[in-house]
């Protein structure tokens, strides 16, 4: 047993590089830390690498490492998702005490952290699932932290990880964010969120190079100054040096020798497809998702091209670059500001269904630094909801409704643009198309009802009276009060 002046404040197992990383951030805000990983090798790797930097208590059982922890234990699993996460919980249950915490800061489905929570209450152990955004960088410099789980464990772990998450205006970037899997759905949809607004960055690219003319280095200088105004932003500024790149190999531009196939680890499927269990319509977040599989059927795009018949489409340049430049960044901004209206929907209407009673303020705030999404219009999206708590839409707010007025416009003029040349913008036109839908004083849904009635007798409800009603479609056509 470790003497208890050498008890460590918190332990983290599994030292690849995120576990690494945020292992060595607790360390450098003065907390003794216990480090595991079921390869030694790597724990070893870890100590002569960066034990100089503060004080870890390297372990090579689960029991040694469990042992070397201060009470409550506080135990942070930083390794893959899956089958192995619930591996690694029941070997430190087996050796804990009741109102240990163990802590799961990977990119778990939430339904499997309410799974946990449950069990692991059972047991008598708190479990904490906490999302953690911001990579590599985020976690050893400060990332935006969601745990959720419950609320009397934050009182312990809450202060450890508040100091080293990231910090705006002195606020820290981590708050309890509710019960059970309230962390990792939250951070679910911000990587959903996350994905909508890469997709529509690499469209605003796509349009400058193709419909515009301009070069991969010219439109790095475009980003950089749009990350001076309203898109100011972590995904913007790293976009810009991206474009500014140039392969060592062939001189080229570093975005013309990569292979134009995105991955993705799950993350964005699960904020679809509990969207659609749901009934909240993430368009902006699904076109995002399945440009990124349409991307990977390579074959597919292969056999097509050449093949296909276009159209007659236009293929002049445009002719007023500047003004065409403006119009792309207004409805970057415009499609953007449609994605986190959508990702808060779905996490209001996730938070109903489960009971959390998550505050999206909180999430506005802690998004402001650390994670993948800060912008600077996070501000803006705190002060809309301490205006209205209960704000039907984001775009609803008076100032982001005043920002559509100076951008709508422009968001037309460029889908029409990118449709005459046909030029893919998945996420620009079903955000717009999500928006028209929004202001529609009606849509086409009444004539599916009547279609759904006529093959199904599923009925439908009128205008002018309260009720259900069905046709009779074949003979007299008699409607009856269902």
């Amino acid at each position: 047993m470790t003497e208890q002046n050498t008890l460590a404040q918190i332990g983290v197992v599994g030292l690849a590089v995120m576990g690494s990383n945020i292992a060595r951030n607790f360390a450098r805000h003065g907390h003794t830390v216990a480090v595991y990983n079921r390869s030694t090798d790597k724990t070893e790797h870890f100590m002569e690498a960066y034990g100089a930097e503060g004080h870890f208590i390297p372990s090579t059982t689960i029991e040694d490492f469990v042992a070397s922890l201060e009470r409550p234990r506080r135990a942070l699993i930083m390794v893959q998702a899956g089958p192995a996460t619930d591996a690694v919980i029941n070997q430190l249950a087996d050796a804990m005490e009741p109102g240990d915490i163990i802590i799961d800061g990977g990119n778990s489905l939430y339904t499997d952290t309410i799974r946990r929570e449950a069990e692991m209450a059972a047991r008598g152990l708190n479990f904490v699932g906490a999302g953690i955004s911001g990579g590599e960088e985020g976690a050893l410099n400060g990332p935006s932290i969601m745990p959720g789980g419950p609320a009397a464990s934050y009182e312990s772990l809450g202060p450890l990880l508040e100091s080293v998450s990231a910090k705006v205006d002195g606020v820290p970037c981590c708050t309890h964010i509710g019960e059970d899997g309230a962390g990792h759905f939250v951070k679910m949809v911000h990587n959903g969120i996350e994905y909508a607004d890469m997709q529509v960055i690499g469209e605003a690219y796509h349009l400058l190079r193709y419909a515009a003319g301009m070069e991969p280095a010219e439109i790095a200088e475009v980003f950089k100054e749009w990350n001076k105004g309203d898109l100011d932003s972590y995904l913007v500024e790293i976009t810009a040096e991206v474009l500014s790149q140039v392969d060592a190999k062939t001189g080229k531009p570093l975005v013309d020798v990569i292979v134009d196939s995105a991955g993705q680890k799950g993350t964005g499927r699960w904020t679809v497809k509990t969207a659609l269990d749901l009934g909240i319509p993430v368009t902006g977040i699904g076109e995002a998702v399945f440009a990124r599989a349409l991307s990977g059927a390579r074959e597919q795009r292969a056999a097509t091209i050449g093949v296909l018949p276009s159209g007659d489409l236009v293929t002049t340049p445009i002719a007023d670059r500047e003004a065409f430049v403006e119009d792309v960044r207004r409805a970057l901004y415009a499609s953007k500001l449609a994605a986190y209206a959508q990702g808060f929907d779905e996490i209001t209407a996730g938070s109903k269904e489960h009971g959390w009673d998550v505050d999206p303020r909180d999430l506005a705030t802690i998004w402001r630094g650390g994670c993948i999404i800060r912008a600077k219009f996070l501000n803006r999206i705190v002060d809309a909801y301490n205006t209205n708590p209960e704000l039907l839409s984001l775009l609803l707010d008076p100032y982001f409704r005043s920002e559509m007025e100076g951008l709508v416009d422009s968001w037309r003029r460029v889908v029409v643009a990118a449709t005459q040349r046909g030029l893919p913008i998945p996420v620009f036109a079903s955000s717009l198309s999500y928006y028209d839908s929004l202001r529609a004083e009606r849509l086409p849904a009444a004539l599916i009802q009547g279609q759904r009635d006529f093959f199904g007798a599923h009925t439908y409800e009128r205008v002018d009276a309260p009720g259900h009603f069905h046709t009779l479609w074949s003979g007299d056509r008699t409607e009856v009060d269902a």
